[in-house]
């Protein structure tokens, strides 16, 4: 069953499919082909290949006239597995003989040994003829330590930190990947920071966890929201109950009593009955398909009474924990807690 690291990485692609010729160009310094568009296409490779070969995804690149210039195969690769060494080339072949365009497979692999297994030339038969598929492992991935390039290469950030978190200068470069993420949108950030978190190793967690104490105390913190909730839970339970308490309450009681202030006192009033019913409505709605989407990408499985209960939940700060719970869960009982 795929999991959250795997789902994460594809979606990063899917989400943005010009960061596959990006890293082509920028990484590898493979001459892309001129482009105009990027697009996700099927990633069934042809009705006569096997349901088991599909590659994670294919995405095309075309030039301005709509001429296809460029196909990339895009596999995420955790473990070693030597049916790939048969099927890697078979989506190569497969995919220009139908398209009628150089193709390459670019094998995303975090992990170093992987990566170096991945990275290896595919001999064809007879040593006549090859394949070797670009691979996007540690050796590759630059480490990003500066928060301003991580900004505005934030998926890039999100692989440095991947591949360099436990590293010599791993609390460095999740500090710039951290600081990148607190742009993105909650469901992404949260997606992105889980897969960072679960590839760092005890000792990097707790060198985090550290890291969070100290800006928190500081009042200094530039950290996204999520991101102490994550830590907090089971890891840094004296924090909860004590020095962060009144920031949390002083914070909240801010809101409260500044950004909601025009609100009381009726400047509002129109929307308090009408237009913010809709807005709680669509924000339920909003929570509901977080939580779906985010369930899927772990691939944890809902029941039907399960599936029934989420689409019943009207508290907004339920779906919110719900949500939260995502984050480490294995079952759904661990999210609907």
């Amino acid at each position: 069953m795929p999991t959250l690291e795997h789902n994460a990485l594809v979606e990063m692609f899917r989400e943005r499919p010009e960061l596959a010729p990006h890293v082509l160009a920028t990484l590898f310094h493979v001459e892309v082909p001129p482009h105009a568009s990027v697009s996700v296409v099927e990633s069934s490779l042809d009705q006569l290949i096997p349901a088991e070969l599909r590659a994670d995804l294919v995405l095309e690149l075309r030039d301005a006239k709509g001429a296809l210039v460029l196909a990339i195969v895009l596999e995420v690769q955790r473990d070693v597995d030597p049916d790939k060494k048969f099927s890697w080339p078979m989506y190569v072949t497969g995919v220009r003989a139908r398209k009628r365009c150089a193709t390459v497979v670019l094998v995303v692999a975090p992990d170093a040994a992987v990566a170096a297994w991945a990275a290896e030339s595919i001999d064809l038969g007879l040593g006549v003829g090859s394949i070797k598929p670009l691979v996007l492992g540690p050796a590759v991935v630059p480490e990003i330590t500066d928060p301003a390039v991580a900004e505005k290469e934030t998926e890039l950030a999100v692989l440095s930190a991947v591949a360099h978190g436990n590293g010599p200068n791993g609390l460095t470069v999740l500090q710039a990947a951290l600081a990148a993420l607190g742009r993105l949108d909650q469901e992404h950030a949260m997606v992105y920071f889980q897969l960072i978190w679960d590839g760092l190793r005890k000792p990097m967690q707790q060198a985090l966890e550290a890291l969070v104490m100290e800006r928190q105390i500081e009042g200094a913190a530039t950290l996204p929201p999520f991101v102490q909730r994550l830590i907090d839970r089971g890891k840094l339970e004296g924090m909860r109950e004590g020095k962060l308490q009144g920031m949390r309450e002083g914070k909240l009681q801010g809101m409260r009593e500044g950004k909601l202030q025009g609100m009381r006192e009726g400047k509002l009033q129109g929307m308090r009955e009408g237009e913010l019913k809709g807005m709680r409505e669509g924000e339920l709605k909003g929570k509901k398909e977080t939580l779906l989407r985010l369930l899927a990408r772990s691939g944890i499985v809902l029941a039907e009474d399960e599936s029934a209960r989420i689409q019943a939940c009207s508290d907004i700060a339920t779906l919110d924990r719900w949500i939260e719970n995502v984050l480490g869960a294995k079952t759904a009982t661990e999210v609907l807690s």
